[in-house]
Parts: structure tokens; sequence; C-alpha cells
């Protein structure tokens, strides 16, 4: 086991212009693996209630995720509802419940704190740091954040930045943590605060990686029609580092070509609910597409 993933995995319900879903797999940790696991074996850490059904354990084992540190608690799995505008880019929670979430205190098996390659899905910057002081000396480390955490959680936000080699954000996390409107100088003080690397997420417009070796920038692969984008930003991770941990190199070239595998990894998430039409694509899919993307991003 070369790749860790500590997060949620969650039950959400999805309300879209067009249908509405109840107790749909989800949660960060859970998007990850899934998506990680088309390249290497993921290792996942996380707690769920006794609700958690079997055949959902089961999905994740079926699908090459370790599912050694996922960790059953009395209580109900942590449950998120949201509603997505027609243009898919309003997102709206409507409720979110911790339940055993709140008391979620990561422990890493033995065997796994010698992981080369984790990924601080998001969760309390407090919790990240938890899981990050059991691992004994990593390769590369990216983490996840959201505006609540930049806003409540500003000071171990900020240590922990001291400790990743990489960021993930999207646009509006990177304006609100720096103040900046720009992009590329939001990106270059987030870089200011300690890690290798910022990852920034546009959405539909694509996404790029920024640091002092590497300025690398993607669209979006284009998608005909969207069910769903739960998930898309913590799938694109999966793939990115997915391939990192194959290639077991973090160098600017594996970086780039991670980019382009997590963007294809995220193209397929958001074509079903949860994890639904990603568990069901091939190498082979992932390949063609991968090939598609190529031809739009070469001159």
């Amino acid at each position: 086991m070369s790749l860790l993933v500590i997060g949620t995995v969650a039950y959400d319900t999805i309300e879209t212009a067009y249908t509405r879903r109840e107790n749909v797999l989800g949660g960060s940790a859970m998007y990850f693996s899934i998506a990680a696991a088309k390249y290497t074996k993921p290792a996942l850490v996380a707690v769920v209630g006794e609700d958690f059904r079997p055949e959902h354990t089961k999905l994740l084992k079926d699908n090459g995720v370790d599912t050694q540190g996922l960790e059953m608690q009395k209580g109900r799995t942590f449950r998120w509802s949201g509603r997505y505008e027609v243009d898919w880019n309003t997102r709206v929670t409507l409720e979110t419940q911790l339940n055993v979430l709140e008391t979620f205190d990561p422990k890493i098996p033995q065997e796994w704190r010698a992981a080369k390659y984790v990924f601080l899905a998001n969760a309390a910057p407090s919790v990240q740091l938890r899981a990050l002081e059991q691992i004994d000396r990593p390769s590369f480390v990216m983490a996840d954040t959201m505006n609540l955490w930049i806003e409540t959680s500003r000071e171990d936000l900020k240590k922990l930045l001291r400790k990743v080699d990489a960021i993930v954000l999207n646009d509006e996390e990177a304006r609100i943590l720096t103040g900046e409107r720009n992009l590329i100088r939001a990106a270059g003080m987030v870089l200011g605060m300690g890690p290798k690397y910022v990852l920034l997420k546009k959405g539909e417009h694509g996404a790029f990686i920024m640091g002092s070796d590497v300025h690398f920038s993607l669209p979006a692969y284009p998608v005909e029609q969207v069910i769903d984008p739960t998930g898309a930003g913590d799938t694109f991770a999966g793939g990115f580092m997915g391939h990192v941990a194959a290639s077991d190199r973090c160098d600017p070239p594996t970086l780039r070509r991670a980019m382009l595998w997590g963007t294809v990894t995220a193209s397929f998430c958001v074509q079903g609910f949860g994890p639904e039409a990603l568990v069901a694509r091939t190498q082979a899919e992932l390949a063609s597409r991968y090939d598609d993307l190529m031809t739009i991003v070469s001159p």
C-alpha cells in the first residue's frame, strides 16, 4: 500500500432540476478512493455509523479499496443534502448532519503509517493534522479544504499548509484564503504559505497546477450530459494522486500527466449519481478518454 486517504464517507440526498435521489453513497474519501483505485490500491481511513450498509463496504472492496481503516461507530453515518440549479454551477446545501463525524479521531493502522503518498480529504484542519502526525515520512502529501475551515479554523489551516506538499482549492476558496481576486496572484500567495504546489479547480472551466517548477492549465473534458457533479473535485484528486502513486514519482512531467488523468476521471463521475458511473468504467475507457483529451489540449 502506497496511497492513503483520510476523509469522509457519507450518505447524500441530491436534488437537481430534473430529479431527486436519497441515500446516495458519498463523502470525500469515498469518491477519492474509488477514483484512485483505477490506478493503484488506495487505503481508506474514515468513520461510518451503524446504518452504513454492508453492500457499500463490499462496493469499496470490490473496486480495489482497502477498507481496514473504515471504522464503524454507534450512531448514524454523516449525511449531506444539497440542491443544484439548472446551470450546475450553483449548489445550495440544504442540510448537514455530522453524526459520527462530529467525534471523528482518525486512527491510522500501524502498517499504513509508512505510506508514501497521502491525501487529506476535506475535514477540519485539526483532524487533518492529527492524521498527518501518524504518518512516518511521506513522499508527497496533498490536502483539500473548504470555505468553512478557511473562515473558522484559519490558524490550524496555516499550520497544515506548512506541512503539506500540495493543496487543492477552488477559485472561491483561493480568493477567501488570500483576499486576492486574480487567481494567478492568489495561487502565488498560497504558495508563500508553505505548500510546493497549488491545484486550483475551476469547475467546468478546468483546473491548473502552479509551483516553482510547474505551471500547467487544462480545460475540463467536455461532457454532453451532466447528471450529478457531487464529488467531481474529490474524483479529480483521486485520479491525480492515483497516477502519482502508481508512477511513484512527483516530478513536473508526472504532475502534468496526473492533471490529465484527474480531469478524465472526474469527467466520468459527473455522468451518474454517486460513484455509479465511475465504478463501471474500464481501464480502456479511461485511456480512450485520456487520448481524446490529449487531442483537445495538444497543438
